[in-house]
């Protein structure tokens, strides 16, 4: 354990991260890793800064998870928030509603084309959602057998055990490998995907930003489509992070794919399921990735940038058809799925203020300028001699390094926060 009591002389900084390894099991960690990995003790945000207890700035360049859309502390968000608190913070939705869920799953319908909205708080939550949804359906409908789920190689959809079971990146999935249901991977479509060489034998990328591949994304296709018409029997859904994968090193794909994904659910009798939980709210070009292929999906998972990074909210919608199969008389066939904080007042106000924010902003067409500028900028990594498959979509940059050190990004890290920058590398 890590010495809790206060040392002499240190910083207010190391006093609170200190305290924080003692009494916090941080996400997603090696908490060894912090006996000398920095840990950056947030004590204020400001736009996109974070300011450390020590009074030091630090630009959140990962969006705080990628959660935070338009900046923290921001002034419309944070007043919707107070005049919700005078109002109603929180109700249980099972048997009761409320205005701010009621106005934000209208306009989420409208945003999407889908409808009947169903609150989680997280991402993973939400996956989970939609994966119950979808057998149910089926049962419902007389198919109990559609019971499996296809997802992409390299594919993340969150860390509980149902969205992990349809995620394929090893180091979340292998540990918990026997508590998994059994479930189907397919051909990756995106540019440099796995099976891919290493990066270190990768060839050199010396023009710029790598485009994605419509002959990856058509190779994809045909196995997806041997993968239907082998075994829709037996197969509900099929899971797909739409444009790009983003545990998976963003990894990004044609539009082609999904445009030919959902002709061959439709043809085959399976649910699409876009996971934008990342991707959504603008993070690809457009307010949702799938609008750059022109599909409607028919269940659609959002959250992350859904509250403006502010608080925990995920949702779940569907078609028509979907919602239909579980209205009844009989309780046994209704959706028994429910959080406790399903819904919850602050968090829809939160998330309808930053809808407001994309509505009244422009944010989009600002989204492009900065982007085109951002890129030019980006040039010269994008040829750096140890760069690889520098690729861009919409706000997102990445690039894979040519490097043997297993403590690269960590590495990386470090320094990128001594220079007052706050990245999250793969």
């Amino acid at each position: 354990m890590t010495d809790a009591h206060p040392q002499a002389s240190e910083t207010p900084g190391e006093a609170l991260t200190r305290r924080s390894r003692a009494a916090v099991w941080h996400p997603c960690t090696q908490m060894k890793h912090h006996e000398t990995l920095p840990m950056l003790p947030v004590v204020a945000g400001e736009g996109a800064w974070l300011v450390d207890a020590n009074g030091r700035r630090v630009l959140d360049a990962c969006s705080s998870w990628w959660t935070n859309l338009f900046g923290h502390a921001h002034p419309d968000i944070n007043a919707a928030l107070v005049d919700q608190l005078h109002r109603i913070e929180h109700v249980m939705l099972a048997g009761c509603t409320h205005a701010p869920v009621v106005e934000l799953s209208e306009r989420l319908s409208t945003l999407t084309g889908l409808g009947h909205a169903f609150y989680g708080s997280d991402g993973a939550s939400a996956v989970e959602i939609a994966l119950k949804m979808s057998f149910h359906h089926w049962r419902n409908a007389g198919h109990p057998a559609k019971r499996r789920f296809v997802s992409l190689q390299d594919s993340y959809h969150g860390e509980t055990l149902g969205a992990l079971a349809v995620t394929d990146v090893a180091i979340f999935r292998d540990a918990y490998g026997l508590l998994l249901a059994e479930n189907i991977l397919t051909t990756n479509p995106s540019t440099g995907a796995h099976p891919r060489p290493k990066v270190a034998q990768a060839p050199r990328q010396s023009l710029g930003f790598v485009q994605s591949s419509s002959e990856q994304a058509q190779l994809a296709l045909r196995d997806l489509e041997t993968l239907f018409e082998q075994r829709h029997d037996e197969i509900a859904a099929f899971i797909v992070e739409p444009l790009v994968q983003g545990a998976a090193g963003m990894r990004m794909h044609a539009p082609d794919f999904l445009r030919g994904a959902r002709a061959l659910c439709d043809r085959y009798g399976v649910h699409l399921i876009a996971d934008e939980i990342m991707t959504g709210f603008g993070r690809t070009g457009t307010m949702l990735a799938v609008e750059q292929a022109g599909i409607v999906p028919d269940v659609m998972c959002l959250s992350k940038g859904l509250t403006g990074g502010y608080l925990p909210l995920s949702c779940v919608l569907t078609r028509e058809a979907i919602y239909a199969a579980f209205y009844d008389d009989a309780t046994a066939r209704g959706f028994l799925h429910s959080h406790s904080y399903t819904g919850s007042a602050l968090a829809c106000r939160a998330a309808l203020a930053t809808l407001d924010l994309f509505e009244q902003g422009g944010v989009l067409a600002e989204n492009r300028k900065r982007a085109a500028r951002y890129t030019q900028l980006c040039a010269p990594l994008a040829n750096h001699e140890r760069v690889r498959e520098a690729r861009h979509l919409g706000m997102i940059w990445a690039f894979d390094v040519d490097t043997d050190d297993p403590a690269f990004s960590r590495k990386a890290f470090a320094r990128a926060l001594d220079l007052g920058v706050l990245l999250r590398p793969i």
